[in-house]
């Protein structure tokens, strides 16, 4: 069976010169992640809203099958800017100046920058905090344990404990269909590692 690629693109696909070269380096230094091939990605120009090759790394909590993370790069031959990804369109999140880079250079130069940005990001400290009621997780949040940023998180109003549910409600805690902050709800059950460096838990 043949092994699937990092940062796969189909021969035929509309890549030139410079975009074959960028994302080649890229998938060469992909191989050394311990990130899943499937959830790396290359958008032919041809089919982004800027004409611009855009890689994205999907980074997921395997344990759950669940995704917490897009970041990506557009590349449009002579620079790279990279970022977190929005998770249907791709384009760059600007709330999310901590992701961010930009650089400027040949197309073997900015994927080796690219690499290194990836490879920072993938080494961060990340954890998934759970809230338990009665042996039941009822809230989720995955965080950046260096510098407790959130970056998604989830709450099942009907496994939460009732008087946390009315306390919440009332303080207008609960956003939209089963979201919720991490404020009220006290310290998690359990902090598990994810991926990256460890921290202190």
């Amino acid at each position: 069976m043949d092994e699937i690629p990092w940062f796969e693109y189909d021969d035929e696909e509309d890549l030139d010169g410079a975009q074959r070269a960028f994302v080649d380096v890229l998938a060469e230094r992909a191989g050394s992640w311990l990130v899943d091939p499937l959830d790396t990605v290359v958008l032919p120009s041809a089919h982004t809203s800027d004409g611009q090759l855009i890689v994205y790394l999907d980074i997921g909590d395997p344990q759950r099958n669940q995704g917490v993370l897009t970041v990506g790069a557009h590349f449009d031959g002579s620079v790279v800017r990279g970022g977190e990804l929005h998770n249907q369109d791709f384009t760059i999140q600007q709330t999310a100046s901590e992701f961010t880079f930009e650089a400027a250079g040949s197309p073997t130069e900015l994927a080796n920058r690219a690499a290194e940005w990836f490879e920072a990001v993938l080494a961060r400290p990340l954890v998934r905090c759970e809230w338990h009621h009665k042996g039941r997780t009822y809230a989720v949040r995955y965080a950046y344990a260096d510098t407790g940023r959130g970056l998604s998180e989830g709450f099942e109003t009907p496994l939460a404990p009732d008087a946390l549910r009315k306390r919440l409600a009332a303080d207008g805690v609960i956003r939209g269909r089963d979201r919720i902050n991490r404020a009220g709800l006290g310290q998690p059950d359990v902090i598990t590692h994810v991926r990256g460096a460890s921290a202190d838990l």
